[in-house]
């Protein structure tokens, strides 16, 4: 009989992340009863997305990180609408208000999301890609599979170039299975912990809210799971070379003091792509474009104006 007892409480033990999970909210009608922006029907679900800035001139489209939500790019788009571009802003699938879609987080998975919203939106004309973190590593993707498409790629604090790993997250990541049953376990304490603290700033509060309700939704810690697995396991040098060669302009913006994209990136773009225009925010850390989004829009208009 006591075997039956402990062999139940493993079984309850190793299920209890994933029925945590099936039961938590789903986004839904809800939760998006009166967001700012739009919401699109795409072949992958609903994706929500809000344009900011004036309503002709060249198009930037902004695309955000693992964790975080577009929220974390108003800054940006507002410096960057300021400056006479039309922004794009939207959430990739499991963040924010767009829907939480099964499968791997990988390149195709992200870049069909992209091309979806684009042709959605009709926006035919040369792009400004703007990526922050993993969405440095989508932007230079589609980049380098459509260069003909692209004026310019603008990068901040990007993925695919290299990366500091914790062992929970490369546990989490390599390990089929017991790794999900850990992240599912685990994560959402983890990423709870890492939300910038510094609340005196509007835009870090806003993004503390967005993520705190995130990890309350069904869909999101897979989510940042199965980027991990996919989209953010790729080191991007054959991109940043293609780029190079078909003279496709890049800005890479770095954060002086980040813990996740170390400054070291600099030189080992450098060594990829002699073109490259770089700068780095002094004491910023990774979540500079809401934690110092005044001092990198004054990075990205000193880059662009050359």
């Amino acid at each position: 009989m006591s075997w039956l007892i402990v062999l139940g409480f493993f079984v309850v033990l190793a299920a209890l992340p994933f029925v945590i999970e099936r039961f938590r909210p789903a986004i839904g009608s809800t939760a998006r009863h009166g967001a700012s922006g739009d919401f699109a029907q795409l072949s992958q679900g609903v994706t929500h997305y809000t344009w900011v800035g004036p309503t002709r001139g060249p198009i930037a489209v902004l695309i955000h990180g693992l964790a975080s939500p577009s929220v974390a790019m108003e800054g940006v788009a507002e410096g960057l609408g300021a400056m006479g571009y039309r922004v794009l802003a939207y959430d990739l699938y499991g963040r924010g208000l767009s829907d939480a879609v099964p499968g791997l987080q990988d390149r195709a998975f992200f870049l069909r999301q992209l091309s979806d919203l684009l042709a959605h939106q009709d926006a035919q004309e040369e792009l400004t890609l703007v990526g922050y973190s993993m969405g440095g590593s989508i932007a230079v993707a589609y980049a380098a599979e459509n260069p003909h498409r692209i004026k310019r790629v603008i990068t901040l604090a990007s993925a695919g170039v290299q990366m500091v790993e914790s062992g929970f997250a490369r546990f989490c990541r390599r390990t089929p299975l017991l790794g999900d049953w850990v992240h599912a376990m685990f994560a959402r304490r983890r990423i709870l912990n890492s939300i910038p603290k510094a609340a005196r700033r509007p835009a870090v509060q806003r993004v503390q809210m967005a993520q705190t309700q995130e990890l309350h939704r069904r869909g999101y810690l897979p989510a940042i799971l199965s980027s991990r697995r996919g989209m953010l396991s790729e080191v991007q040098e054959a991109e940043h070379r293609k780029l190079a060669r078909e003279d496709v302009p890049l800005v890479a913006i770095w954060a002086q003091n980040d813990q996740v994209i170390p400054i070291s990136a600099l030189g080992v773009l450098a060594q990829w792509n002699r073109a490259a225009r770089q700068e780095v925010v002094d004491g910023a850390d990774h979540a500079l474009p809401y934690s110092h989004d005044d001092a990198l829009i004054d990075a990205l208009r000193n880059a662009m104006r050359d």
